[in-house]
């Protein structure tokens, strides 16, 4: 099982880099585990990757001694959230993530079950963070698609404060509304960040990104980086690039 050891603000920038292994199988996930542990610490496991492997990937990262974060999403009824976050502190997972949308009630179940599966199990607690509003989403798509009649930064700041009530450590939120997340629920609140692009890469289907010396600066606790990593010649290099970008003052 993973400790964690240290004060969030006190991580260094390869403890805040998260690598989004969002590959196909095993073998792809360990080969880049393997390739990167060197530099990269924390390894994000999403719905691809799990739906197919399962468990065995958890357990393959953490005995490389890296950090996973666990990037499922739960979104579902209290009671079944509950369930989902006890097997995942289980598992000796660093970071889950659940959908702030889920509401007030289901979050707190999640933040309950960490904390009791944790403490009876005596592991350290890992992170809950609430998914605001996705990087792929825009203004546009918020309001015309699902029809929620908000400013898009709005509904970010209502969502992560809601977050913050239910007893979450933090947020998944783009890197352009750090600042205003801050502003109303503290420095202590961790921020995780998708959409990191260098000014070089392609947006693919990310629509709010931010680079990694900018989202740093901002305030974000961690950031995730896939695709600029992963399909990068020197996929080593580029997480060293990234890594020197985020220290740079």
């Amino acid at each position: 099982m993973i400790v964690i050891s240290k004060n969030i603000k006190d991580l260094s920038a390869s403890e805040k880099l998260v690598l989004a292994l969002d590959v196909p199988d095993l073998e792809s996930a360990e080969e880049l585990v393997n390739k990167l542990k060197g530099c990269v610490k924390v390894f994000k496991v999403g719905t691809q990757l799990f739906t197919t492997e399962g468990a065995k990937v958890i357990d393959m990262i953490n005995k490389k001694n890296c950090k996973v974060f666990l990037d499922l999403k739960f979104h579902d009824i209290p009671n079944t959230v509950k369930g989902a976050v006890e097997s995942a502190v289980n598992l000796g997972v660093y970071i889950i993530d659940v959908h702030a949308s889920g509401g007030y009630e289901m979050m707190k179940a999640a933040a309950d079950a960490a904390k009791q599966k944790s403490k009876e199990i005596s592991v350290e607690r890992p992170l809950i963070l609430g998914v605001t509003v996705l990087t792929s989403i825009n203004q546009e798509v918020l309001n015309n698609e699902l029809n929620v009649d908000k400013d898009l930064n709005e509904q970010v700041v209502c969502l992560a404060k809601l977050a913050k009530s239910a007893g979450l450590d933090g947020v998944v939120a783009s890197p352009n509304e750090i600042k205003k997340i801050r502003d109303v629920c503290g420095d202590d609140f961790v921020i995780l960040t998708p959409g990191i692009r260098h000014s070089k890469d392609e947006l693919n289907d990310q629509k709010r990104v931010m680079t990694p010396r900018q989202a740093i600066k901002q305030g974000a606790d961690f950031i995730v980086v896939g695709r600029p990593i992963r399909n990068a010649i020197n996929p080593v290099e580029a997480a060293k690039d990234i890594i020197n970008e985020m220290e740079e003052r």
